[in-house]
């Protein structure tokens, strides 16, 4: 470790204090962002990230990151289910804990269950969602930022003034299941080097919508067909931001304070006839506080960022014959310092070092009460020789827990190496080839090594092997069309030393265990264009994927190469947004082809239908004085179509929702 810290120090005291590096200009569209001629003072950026933004993220018919990452290629959602249900993702079947989440460049973490749920990030105060498959190619970015195998960043919104020192936004949303949904965002410029933003939301539905109910006889005909009502899906939240942004001369930070309050209930599982409502709730109260601060002198540029966050969880069944009254608290602090230095014009290399501790509280008999220090150390280079570029990097993590009672988990030290490259084999034109190799792993949970009864402080981590082949090309002022994009990926991953639980001696008992192999065979394909019909400005984006998740674990076992649970063979999307003066029209279609439910064998028992739906929304911008009104109106599920994401966890089928905005 003391060698860590030497070569930490060492390379802030070489490279010391650096600037800000020019944003690139964020344009109302839903596309890859396409690499561009480098000039001396921004670091190489190889691939482009899936990216929705602006106008076209506000009318996705999406209020939720969640909601908005359906769109992405290679994407599958976890939906429980109505407005507070949980919401989590999984990018190329690697599982939703392989995912890392960025919020203004900085990490959201779960040490307790790696997962974060999705659901309680609004959309009214993003500029824009990024998806990275590997890893962000431009270099300059924290150690963290190497270690997921995929990454989702999550822009907010930056105060812009024009011709006055204040911007205010106010917007109200009501709709089915008896939503309530105001907001309000409030932005200031305190000087001209100094500006401030106000955020702050609620939200209250009581979550009941009807679902079908199909039950089959052995013989699969239809036993009874009904309608029933949802109950547990009650939410009252109240989310509340704010942020400072400062800029002088070469120098930029800024500071954001987040919190978010919710109660809701928890949606049980509609298994045989248990309609009525389970009684389970749950409280949280999440609160953190981040900072970033940026420098450039010269050809050096350093970054350090710090957060701290305080996430307090209660879950409460007074209804089950085993009442329970669990309490959660999890403490995190976060520092990280990122050194980039450009050596020539064609090539330049990253120095990074994160510390993250994490401590997990909770009432539990015999909890081990873990506390996990995490030290990050990333070297990076990028170089370009002519139409080809080539990035290396590598991840040293060192891993240390300590427990109160029980067992703690052994110390880790892992190395992991990434590779990228990109070649343009025509000069004159915009077509790309893409690839790269990168090794991952990842530390299991505090609940996969301490949960009581459950954890098993001597799991391995999970590591995944990912490689990744990819073709983009681009057409430009084809007449009345504006561009063309077309990309395709073909992946391949494997996750050795899979986590999963199994029982131990009763239903009762579950123990962790490494046992898994999974290996993944896909495809992404992406169709996206712009062109305008005289004053008609249409912008359309088509999505498809294949994948073949399959179970390597044991060829013993019964399912041994059938696909894993909840991943579609096949799955697409279809956006079409078109603008006609101060009139906005959105269409959006979504497919998830079969799937299957359980770690068995892939027959009819464990067989989920495919579902798609299709959504509609119309906007229409007017001024009445100096005020800038905006009405939507949505309408989702258009067709009333019954279906599950999670089996036995029914998702609401149409539904309306009406948006007034007001701009000041």
């Amino acid at each position: 470790m003391r060698t860590i810290y030497q070569l930490y120090f060492c390379c802030l005291c070489i490279i010391g204090l650096g600037s800000f590096v020019d944003g690139q200009e964020v344009k109302d569209s839903v596309y890859h962002l396409q690499q561009v001629n480098l000039n001396h003072s921004k670091p190489l950026e190889l691939i482009a990230p899936q990216t929705l933004e602006g106008a076209t993220l506000t009318r996705l018919n999406s209020h939720t990151v969640a909601d908005a990452l359906r769109y992405f290629s290679g994407v599958q959602l976890k939906d429980y289910g109505g407005v507070g249900g949980l919401k989590t993702v999984d990018v190329r079947s690697m599982g939703s804990q392989h995912v890392g989440v960025y919020y203004d460049g900085i990490q959201l973490g779960n040490a307790q269950n790696g997962v974060v749920d999705l659901g309680k990030y609004s959309l009214d105060d993003l500029e824009s969602i990024s998806l990275y498959n590997g890893q962000k190619s431009n270099i300059f970015q924290s150690a963290k930022d190497y270690a997921s195998a995929s990454s989702i960043y999550l822009q907010s919104k930056k105060p812009v003034f024009e011709s006055k020192n204040y911007n205010l936004t106010v917007r109200y949303k009501t709709g089915s299941i008896q939503l309530i949904n105001p907001s309000a965002r409030f932005e200031y410029k305190i000087s001209d080097k100094i500006s401030t933003s106000i955020s702050t939301e609620y939200v209250k539905s009581d979550g009941e919508y009807k679902f079908r109910v199909i039950k089959r006889n052995a013989d699969n005909s239809i036993a009874h067909d009904t309608t029933a009502i949802r109950k547990d899906g009650q939410i009252e939240a109240k989310r509340f931001e704010v942020g400072f942004y400062g800029q002088h001369g070469t120098l930029n930070w800024n500071v954001k304070g987040y919190s978010y309050l919710s109660d809701r209930g928890i949606p049980a599982a509609i298994i045989r006839n248990g309609f009525d409502a389970k009684g389970q709730t749950l409280t949280d109260k999440n609160y953190f506080a981040q900072g970033s601060i940026q420098k450039k002198w010269g050809k050096f540029e350093s970054r350090i960022n710090l957060k701290y966050a305080h996430d307090f969880t209660h879950y409460v069944d007074t209804v089950s014959s085993i009442k329970t009254q669990n309490k959660y608290t999890q403490q995190e602090f976060y520092f990280s310092s990122a050194h980039y230095y450009k050596i020539q014009s064609n090539w330049d290399m990253n120095v990074a070092y994160d510390f993250q501790y994490n401590q997990l509280d909770a009432t539990l008999k015999n909890f081990s009460y873990p506390q996990r220090y995490t030290q990050l150390v990333a070297l990076a280079t990028t170089y370009q020789f002519k139409r080809l570029k080539l990035q290396g990097s590598i991840l040293g993590s060192f891993v240390r827990e300590q427990v109160e009672m029980n067992t703690s988990a052994p110390d880790k030290t892992v190395w992991t190496p990434t590779i990228i490259g990109s070649y343009q084999p025509l000069n004159t034109k915009e077509f790309y080839i893409n690839a790269f190799y990168k090794r991952v792993f990842r530390m299991p949970t505090f609940n996969d090594l301490y949960y009581t009864n459950i954890g098993y402080s001597n799991l391995k981590p999970e590591y995944t092997n990912q490689y990744n082949l990819g073709l983009d090309y681009t057409w430009k002022k084809l007449g009345r069309l504006h561009y063309l994009n077309a990309k395709l990926d073909a992946y391949y991953n494997e996750v050795e030393d899979k986590i999963i639980a199994a029982p131990n001696g009763s239903m009762f008992r579950w123990m962790m265990m490494n046992l898994g192999k999974v290996q993944i065979k896909g495809a992404d394909v992406k169709l996206q264009g712009a062109f305008d019909v005289r004053k008609l400005v249409l912008k359309t984006t088509l999505n498809y994927t294949y994948q073949q998740a399959q179970d390597y674990t044991s060829p013993n076992r019964s399912y041994y190469k059938d696909q894993i649970p909840y991943v579609p063979v096949h799955s697409g999307s279809f956006v079409m947004n078109s603008t006609y003066k101060t009139w906005g029209f959105n269409y959006s279609f979504l497919y998830v082809g079969e799937r299957y439910d359980a770690n068995q064998n892939n027959n009819k028992y464990n067989y989920i239908k495919p579902w798609f739906t299709h959504d509609l929304s119309i906007q229409k911008s007017f001024e009445l004085k100096n005020i800038r009104l905006n009405g939507s109106f949505e309408v989702n599920n258009i067709m009333n179509k019954y279906y599950d994401i999670v089996l036995n966890y029914p998702m609401p089928g149409r539904q309306f929702k009406l948006i007034i905005s007001a701009y000041l």
